[in-house]
């Protein structure tokens, strides 16, 4: 493989991890759930605080990124019972409800930790080929996302809570009537969901400075990647990535990454415009 054919693969595996891994979570509670959670960022806000705060103690990386997902997603769990259980059928109002969510513990992170956190560097070093030098965190970054993607089908498609939380989310009243705990089910579900986006921040806290609004980095993308995903995001997550991932990345090789960006916004726009309901209705249509 010559040098910019890896160069071209590397950064399309950069920005499709970043949108697998900042998406993942929202695909649960909100591609499934139906939570409008505009605290999403924060969630991964935690799980990078909560990394590099354990990295600072002399907790090895690995372990700290672990730790910091199982936090996000035990913090997941109590939001979910002492906020988001009261709006499942309430959609804008969860959007409220999460949204002051989001700005109580933005101001609260201020005040506390102040306005940033002495980062704790990219690991791995890094890689030459040809006459370009690449990160190796970055393609570990990738593996990440397609682990994540691998799971996510595991767990959701081949198990038997997959199957109940699947049918609690389609009807719950049908689901509990035979017999589904669906409290618990709702309860799980949020706590994977921001459980991955714990692990999204820890991912990425060796890569970024961390400030308190460092969520609101990963919010739109992962939005989008879902919105277009359609409503089977098992089955439309992957593809939106792929085609988010190359329209940003070519966009970013030729007019930098603030066209790139805009670029990949008016792409969103175009794809629901012309597919109101995903990318997945088309793939489910051709699988018939």
């Amino acid at each position: 493989m010559s040098a910019e054919v890896f160069s071209v693969f590397y950064q399309f595996a950069d920005v499709f991890a970043f949108l697998i891994l900042s998406a993942a979570g929202l695909a649960i509670v909100f591609g499934m759930m139906g939570v409008i959670n505009m605290a999403h960022g924060e969630f991964i806000m935690c799980g990078a605080y909560v990394t590099v705060g354990l990295v600072n103690l002399g907790v090895p990386l690995a372990i700290a990124q672990i730790l910091a997902a199982l936090t996000a997603g035990l913090i997941g769990i109590a939001v979910e019972f002492l906020i988001v259980r009261r709006f499942y059928k309430r959609p804008l109002d969860s959007l409220l409800a999460t949204w002051g969510l989001s700005l109580i513990v933005t101001q609260s992170m201020l005040l506390i930790v102040g306005s940033a956190v002495r980062g704790i560097g990219t690991p791995e070093g890094s890689f030459a080929i040809g006459g370009y030098t690449f990160s190796t965190y970055r393609l570990v970054l990738f593996g990440c996302a397609v682990a994540v993607l691998g799971g996510l089908y595991i767990v959701f498609m081949k198990t038997r809570f997959g199957v109940i939380a699947r049918a609690t989310m389609q009807n719950a009243a049908m689901a509990k009537a035979l017999g589904a705990r669906t409290g618990r089910i709702y309860s799980i579900s949020f706590g994977i969901g921001t459980g991955l986006a714990g692990l999204c921040g820890a991912l990425y806290a060796p890569t970024m400075t961390l400030i308190p609004t460092m969520g609101a980095t990963f919010v739109v993308e992962s939005f989008v990647t879902v919105v277009i995903g359609g409503a089977n995001v098992l089955l439309g997550t992957a593809p939106a990535a792929v085609f988010l991932a190359m329209i940003r990345m070519a966009l970013n090789a030729s007019y930098g990454q603030i066209i790139g960006q805009i670029g990949m916004l008016v792409a969103v726009i175009l794809i629901i415009r012309v597919l109101p309901e995903g990318l997945s209705s088309v793939l489910v249509r051709r699988g018939r």
